[in-house]
């Protein structure tokens, strides 16, 4: 108190508290501060420059950013010397049979769910893809004769695509008739509007590169007769995106004996039409194959097995379609069930090249499709022809994988043959892994033994 009376007597001037429920009240809300701050309003079209070194340093980066544009544009208007322009390819214009407008189109597509889910998986550059797999194989020309002397020389040769759809369709019918009393037979006949029809989607298909299918193609798979109309529609002059198009719409909505018979009688031949004329495959045919692969049985069945039964499978084809096989993941009792029919079959080089795919794979076989591949290998014992590296590349690859899963007799047998038939550097190591690896059983003998 004293305090605040000689501040009084002074002449200072003392703020008194005041009472506690004003105090309280006044610290529930910040105070205004006294000072006044003043903000330029900025309008628009109003110039205003920074001053100084950060000035100076944006308009050196703008005139160097302005400069280079002004380069590029004149290299684009005159290209250098020596160079060639680069010419503009006019794009064909898209084939239509309705007469509706883009956006009627654009709103047909997007009401569609269609989802490629092959595309992000199929490489962009096939031909590197199958060289690359190609010289894994590491083949001379003296083991591409050897392969020769085990190609099928009784095969039939290969026929055209339309001729072989003609003739299954006609057995197919013959069949039906032989095993039905005809008169039970409710022959479908067609009308001329939908031979019609047919006949104008072929004309499209022909020609087709990118956009919306005809919609009749997209019924064509849910009717009863679909292989009738299919081949009303020439699938042998069909486009390689049509073809494409083609696979996705059936493996969707065909059935897996159905989807086979597609892929046998349509996707393969073309496949193989395209690869002796062209000597590689079309992109829009391997993409093809990658969603064929969507169903495994229906691929197996009708492409792989078939091109292995042929007798005549070049090894050009077995690595193309090998290579798809390598990029896609296959369930595991479609591949050991693909082994063992491999296995089975009376060897070709393409064999070697299949197996040696599917044992890179590192599947926990059954022991019956491991002792079908053993007897593979072991029926070469007494086999008097030199037998081509994929053999021995092959046998190498399945013992790495299987080594421990063979029994001692079978381990025994496959060195009797490689003591038969010798390579020069896969040989040693055939040997020393199957010297060097546990025996089927083993760790269960160990273990009855130390209970």
């Amino acid at each position: 108190m004293g305090k605040v009376k000689k501040l009084k007597k002074l002449g200072g001037r003392v703020s008194r508290p005041g009472p506690l429920d004003e105090q309280l009240a006044r610290d529930e809300v910040a105070r205004p501060s006294g000072r006044i701050k003043i903000r330029t309003e900025r309008k628009d079209g109003d110039d205003e420059y920074v001053e100084g070194q950060l000035g100076r340093a944006i308009l050196k980066q703008s005139v160097a950013q302005l400069k280079e544009m002004e380069d590029e544009m004149e290299e684009e208007e005159f290209p250098p010397l020596g160079t060639q322009r680069p010419r503009f390819i006019k794009r064909p214009p898209s084939v239509k049979l309705s007469t509706k407008s883009e956006a009627d189109e654009r709103s047909e597509e997007s009401s569609e769910e269609d989802v490629d889910e092959t595309c992000a998986a199929v490489p962009q550059n096939i031909d590197k893809v199958v060289q690359d797999f190609e010289g894994e194989l590491n083949l001379a020309d003296e083991d591409k004769k050897i392969l020769e002397h085990f190609m099928n020389k009784d095969a039939a040769p290969q026929r055209k695509l339309a001729d072989l759809f003609k003739d299954k369709i006609t057995e197919k019918q013959t069949e039906i008739r032989t095993q039905v009393d005809a008169s039970s037979i409710q022959t479908v006949n067609l009308s001329p509007e939908v031979q019609e029809m047919c006949t104008q989607v072929g004309k499209v298909l022909a020609r087709y590169r990118s956009g919306p299918l005809p919609k009749m193609f997209k019924v064509i798979p849910k009717m009863r007769n679909w292989e009738e109309l299919v081949y009303m529609t020439n699938p042998d002059k069909w486009s390689a995106a049509a073809m494409y198009q083609a696979v996705r719409i059936f493996v969707s909505n065909l059935k897996e004996a159905m989807a086979q018979r597609f892929f046998n009688l349509v996707l393969l031949p073309r496949v193989r039409d395209d690869i002796s004329f062209y000597k590689r495959l079309n992109f829009h045919l391997y993409q093809a194959l990658f969603k064929a692969l969507f169903k495994p049985a229906a691929f197996f069945k009708g492409v792989l097995l078939p091109l292995c039964m042929s007798g005549n499978c070049t090894l050009r084809e077995a690595v193309i379609v090998g290579s798809v096989l390598s990029k896609n993941h296959i369930p595991l009792l479609h591949s050991a069930a693909a082994i063992l029919k491999i296995a089975e079959m009376d060897y070709t080089g393409p064999n070697s090249v299949f197996l040696r795919i599917f044992f890179d794979k590192k599947y926990a076989l059954p022991y019956r499709v491991i002792d079908a591949c053993i007897y593979h290998f072991i029926k070469f014992e007494h086999d008097r022809r030199e037998l081509p590296v994929l053999w021995h590349q092959a046998l190498l690859t399945f013992v790495q994988r299987y080594k421990e899963d063979l029994a001692p007799d079978q381990k025994q047998s496959l060195l009797d043959v490689v003591k038969f038939h010798t390579h020069h550097t896969m040989t040693g190591e055939i040997r020393r892994e199957l010297m060097n690896s546990k025996c089927r059983g083993e760790d269960d003998v160990k273990m009855v033994l130390d209970e």
